[in-house]
């Protein structure tokens, strides 16, 4: 099984301190790393500065035979955002993920379409998701992963968006998301026979604008005050308060570093929305 989630780009500089917080050697936890990257717990792909370090989407931490390879991964874990897919069976795991992924369908395919912001949010806050104040998800948006997905306070997402958050989706504050904007968490390995499946965390930090058909894909990172133009394919960390789009979204300008303003997303015309 090599389903997989991105965890760092510098897992390996990591491990001396994983070893002090963990209480063991650098050399006994550098045995147990290797022993999880032979055995479909930990995972490298590509060499030097390209390289990228997920471990198993999958919870297997229960039927992990080595121990100290058991304890890392439990604290890898604890780094990534979201609430990896259990091991499927007659468990309370599996009964609370298909609990959770039929709260969610109701919502996508009946409740989002409810012409009340009350509504709406309270469905997906009952089903995990944490939204602040005065933000909120306009009609006809689906959501995925709903007990992943965070946002800040004074955030919109506005209609027809797609917000996949099976990964982990952190949205800041002062937030706006255009319409039929594209926030996806993975995708799948071209070059397994498997089909394996691929993901990261994203994030969108504070008062970051996203225009309309703009595609996010899994492991970006949208910096604070960053603007993401229309029709632009994200697949990468964008620095603060920089304009990309187009074509390898390009850096078009840069924004003031004073921002200060609310987005103002909820209000009287809620009801429309």
């Amino acid at each position: 099984m090599k389903h997989r989630i991105f965890h760092s780009a510098d897992l390996p500089e990591r491990l001396p301190a994983l070893a002090s917080e963990l209480g063991v050697s650098h050399d006994e936890l550098l045995e147990a790393y290797s022993w999880g990257l032979n055995n479909d717990v930990l995972f490298v792909e590509g060499d030097g500065e390209q390289a990228r370090y997920s471990i198993s989407s999958v919870d297997i931490e229960q039927i992990i035979e080595h121990p100290l390879a058991r304890s890392l991964y439990r604290r890898l874990k604890q780094d990534i955002p979201t609430t990896l897919v259990p091991r499927y069976g007659k468990n309370l795991a599996t009964l609370k993920d298909r609990w959770l992924r039929a709260w969610e369908q109701a919502y996508n395919i009946l409740i989002n379409k409810i012409p009340s912001h009350h509504v709406r949010i309270a469905w997906l806050r009952l089903g995990g998701a944490k939204i602040g104040k005065g933000s909120t998800i306009w009609r006809n948006t689906e959501v995925l992963g709903v007990e992943n997905l965070v946002i800040g306070d004074d955030s919109v997402v506005a209609w027809h968006c797609q917000v996949d958050a099976r990964a982990g989706l952190i949205i800041g504050d002062h937030v706006t998301i255009a319409s039929h904007v594209l926030i996806l968490a993975g995708g799948h390995d071209p070059m397994s026979p498997e089909f394996w499946s691929i993901s990261a965390p994203i994030y969108i930090d504070d008062y970051a604008w996203i225009a309309t058909r703009a595609l996010i894909a899994h492991g970006s990172h949208i910096g604070r005050g960053a603007v993401v133009t229309a029709n632009t394919l994200v697949a990468k960390a964008v620095p603060p308060y920089k304009i990309i789009g187009g074509s390898g979204a390009k850096p078009m300008g840069e924004r003031p570093h004073d921002l200060n303003y609310k987005v103002g997303g909820k209000g009287l015309f809620t009801l429309f929305y």
